[in-house]
């Protein structure tokens, strides 16, 4: 099957008022991303001519997130499922092609499961699986040749269809030549008024169409509707995260402290300690160490570099080969190159420190003037003596030293020693005096 013949269209018309959001429910991140990106991700692997996304409310929040990776259609008002993929008719007519029918809400579904769906050779494909507890989900009833003879909702199964363990995830993949003649003849005759996709199987048999069914596992089909279930699927994709690096040659002191996002890249032979998270946009290359309670997002880390404890890296922090960057040092857009060392209370934004430059405890380059950011440039070789504030711009050059408590506000040439803080005094005797007319004054 050639990739023009695939469309997906994806559901997300819910309300999603168990979320108590204003957020649309489908860009609720899971690892950083909104989980409608992660099934996009997935879809796209696939490379179908058409990719439609079925919404209700919140249409633009939908919109901006996904730009021009699929055409956004809306359900209004929402009259269930079957409704739903109505919807798209405009967008996709004249295909005929298989249609992937999937839930925005229900994000892991791997590219292996939706490829079986597509290359199963019947009509209409449904997505089952075997939860440990079916409580009340549709049942699959299978015919003895394993094909599929109805989908049967708890609520109308007698007790042997309900002891069947099979169950519907509602995931479909449909011949589009048939797709909108059967959805034409779903009927809304029940309770809720509602036209329900599930009944293109009974209307597939009533034309002689061939119906399956196709397993995944149950993980694959958890849905999300409330903040509860969110954490949940957050919980095991990254569990699913830790074995994955684990298993690539990676060291966590801590496994279940340690947070991924979804595009996080970590080499062979890193040791991760306790309560490190790592945002999205962050590649650590091989033989790291990041320690315990290190925040790093949109950064990258060369090969033998140490970060942390307690270190704080932002966007655009590149850190070089070999580079200390130490407990309570927060970097942001800042290339630190080569054995570069920066080991304690520190701040470094908007800047270059040169090769094997040492920055001192309580060094800031002050960047931001409320209004403008700019750039501080640290030579190689250079060292700057604790508590030290560069005013940016300003360039150190290449192993200047700068004493330590200094104010640097120009160029500091190379190999120069640059002070600025004022003469120091003593005054015999005075603190003695400063004492005595204190007491004095409190004993009156």
């Amino acid at each position: 099957m050639s990739n023009n013949d695939i469309a997906v269209v994806i559901l997300a018309a819910g309300k999603g008022t168990r979320m108590k959001s204003s957020k649309h429910k489908v860009l609720h991140p899971i690892g950083g991303r909104p989980m409608l990106h992660h099934l996009l991700d997935n879809v796209d692997v696939l490379n179908p001519d058409k990719k439609v996304i079925v919404v209700g409310a919140d249409k633009e929040q939908v919109e901006n997130s996904v730009g021009d990776q699929a055409e956004v259609v809306v359900q209004e008002p929402q009259l269930g499922t079957g409704h739903a993929v109505q919807m798209s008719r405009e967008a996709l007519s004249g295909f005929t092609g298989r249609v992937l029918v999937l839930y925005g809400d229900v994000p892991l579904v791997s590219v292996d499961t939706m490829r079986n769906m597509i290359n199963t050779d019947a009509d209409v494909v449904v997505l089952g699986f075997t939860p440990d507890d079916a409580k009340a989900y549709g049942r699959l009833k299978v015919n003895e040749n394993g094909g599929l003879d109805a989908i049967v909702e708890f609520k109308d199964a007698n007790e042997e269809e309900r002891a069947i363990k099979l169950c519907n995830s509602g995931i479909m993949a449909v011949s589009g030549k048939y797709l909108f003649e059967m959805l034409d003849a779903v009927s809304n005759d029940n309770a809720a008024g509602e036209y329900y996709l599930t009944d293109l199987v009974e209307i597939a048999g009533s034309k002689n169409l061939k119906c399956a069914v196709v397993h995944a596992d149950e993980e694959e089909v958890t849905g999300i509707n409330s903040r509860s279930e969110l954490a949940a699927v957050e919980k095991k994709f990254q569990q699913s995260k830790r074995n994955h690096f684990m298993a690539e040659g990676v060291t966590m002191l801590d496994p279940d402290t340690v947070y991924f996002a979804y595009d996080t890249k970590v080499g062979k032979d890193v040791v991760i300690g306790p309560n490190v998270f790592f945002g999205p946009g962050v590649t650590i290359a091989d033989n790291v160490t990041i320690n315990a309670f290190t925040h790093i997002e949109g950064a990258t880390v060369d090969e033998g570099a140490s970060i942390g404890p307690f270190a704080r890296l932002r966007p655009n922090a590149n850190i070089g080969k070999k580079v200390k960057v130490g407990n309570f040092v927060e970097i942001k857009k800042a290339n630190i190159e080569e054995g570069a060392k920066i080991s304690h209370l520190s701040y470094v934004g908007d800047a270059r420190v040169g090769k094997n430059a040492n920055i001192g405890a309580g060094t800031i380059t002050c960047n931001y003037d409320g209004y403008f950011k700019y750039h501080t440039d640290i030579g190689e070789g250079a060292f700057i003596g604790s508590n030290s504030s560069l005013v940016a711009p300003v360039n150190i050059g290449d192993g200047a030293i700068i004493g330590a408590g200094s104010v640097i506000t120009s160029v500091v040439e190379a190999d120069a020693l640059a002070i600025t803080r004022a003469k120091q005094r003593a005054l015999g005797g005075w603190a003695a005096k400063f004492r005595i007319t204190q007491q004095d004054k409190k004993n009156k």
